[in-house]
């Protein structure tokens, strides 16, 4: 977007900025965040501080800075409202969790350590940030975000802490933790609950899904082929007890635990549905789709159906049900995608589908995120900084995508 593109705007933007930064108390902190959300809007390689201050003719690299870095306004109050503002303009259909690494130079910026980059696709020097989307087939908005800490700089000296001003009640913390400390938020804020939606590494874990039912949340989450389970019809039996031995052993189930992969080459190609899940630019987006009742096994899932029944004396062996849905295109051997879903049973196939493929738009969207609104192009080290950036690009983000959706309507709700 070039500048006269920008100006063309401003009296939108201008509305758009009293509202998500009302909560700043210093009128000239509210005026450098409107200058702040045009640098990130007007075209230019880097939208780091510097370059943006001199594309803008009111850009003051300096007090950029000071905003960006310093200022101690708070970042919550204004990612809450942009989340409230645009849930109620889209009405997503689910939220959706994700990460997205941002490779650094050095370890200095806050967070940077050598782990896994989804960015680079290999392990490199980055922040790794876990994200909360709220997502229709039309548009994603990030509704807030958690820097994920490595242990290296949860167990930092005090010098490198303080240096980036890391809280000191923050440690480390398991990514799928800070996406349920996310959900928690929302639901905090009042947003209304949404299916939660997640890509492998969140949905294989049990916690993360158990931390969903427990919060009466519905999920559709990506799974590897290789997790075992039970059929859903399968029920265990108790075993007979031997003669002198103390409690009654635990029901088991007669057969053992099979993988995902295995349980739907048994039902074959004979079980597979049509399904056309939504209108693509190139068509209809269709394949075929295997949908069953699986009781997932293993340690973690034992222990859990256990602590619900009360104890083993109380449980009846039976693990909880959930929904496997499982694509398997033309000329495979063997399904190549596998999803699991605490829907009711009888949920249309389409909007299970539907659910499960609609991270598309977050990768369509994270690139607008990235190369056109700069968020992985802050400079900065601070702890602050870092999160008054990711919350002036979500402002950004959502302004653009209110217009896109309905240039003739206001951006203040």
């Amino acid at each position: 977007m070039d500048l006269v593109a920008v100006e063309e705007l401003r009296e939108d933007l201008d509305a758009f900025c009293a509202e998500v930064f009302a909560s700043i108390p210093r009128k000239d902190s509210r005026a450098w965040g409107n200058c702040y959300l045009r640098g990130l809007m007007l075209d230019g390689r880097r939208k780091s501080i510097q370059p943006m201050a001199q594309r803008l003719p009111d850009g003051n690299m300096q007090a950029l800075q000071q905003f960006v870095g310093q200022s101690p306004w708070e970042h919550t109050p204004v990612q809450r409202r942009v989340a409230t503002m645009v849930s109620q303009a889209i009405d997503p259909d689910a939220w959706v969790i994700d990460d997205s690494g941002m490779p650094k130079a050095g370890t200095e910026s806050v967070g940077a350590a050598h782990q896994w980059c989804g960015a680079l696709g290999k392990q490199a020097v980055c922040q790794s940030a876990v994200s909360l989307h709220a997502v229709t087939d039309a548009a994603s908005v990030p509704l807030d975000w958690r820097l994920y800490l490595p242990k290296e700089w949860a167990e930092a000296d005090d010098e490198r802490r303080a240096k980036t001003g890391v809280p000191e009640q923050v440690g480390h913390r398991h990514k799928w933790r800070l996406a349920l400390d996310m959900v928690d938020e929302a639901r905090s804020w009042g947003l209304a609950d949404q299916v939660v939606v997640a890509d492998a590494g969140y949905g294989q874990i049990h916690g993360f899904r158990r931390g969903l039912a427990e919060r009466g949340l519905d999920y559709v989450v990506a799974v590897p082929g290789g997790l075992n389970a039970h059929p859903g019809g399968a029920v265990p039996e108790v075993p007979e007890q031997e003669a002198g031995t103390g409690r009654p052993p635990l029901p088991r189930y007669r057969t053992p635990a099979r993988s995902l992969k295995d349980l739907a080459l048994e039902q074959g190609r004979g079980a597979l549905r049509r399904c056309v899940w939504r209108q693509g630019s190139r068509g209809s987006m269709r394949g075929r789709f295997l949908v069953m009742d699986v009781r997932l096994a293993g340690k973690s899932a034992r222990e859990a159906a256990l602590a619900d029944a009360g104890g083993s004396r109380a449980w009846d062996g039976v693990l909880p049900a959930q929904t496997l849905i499982a694509q398997w295109p033309p000329y495979e051997d063997a399904p190549t995608d596998y999803w699991l879903s605490s829907l009711p049973a009888e949920t249309a196939l389409r909007r299970l589908v539907r659910l499960a493929k609609i991270r598309w738009r977050i990768e369509h969207d994270y690139r607008e995120l990235k190369h056109g609104l700069g968020l992985d192009h802050y400079e900065g080290r601070t702890w602050r900084g870092w999160h008054h950036h990711v919350t002036l690009v979500s402002a950004a983000q959502a302004f653009l995508t209110l217009r896109r959706l309905d240039p003739k309507r206001s951006t203040s709700v």
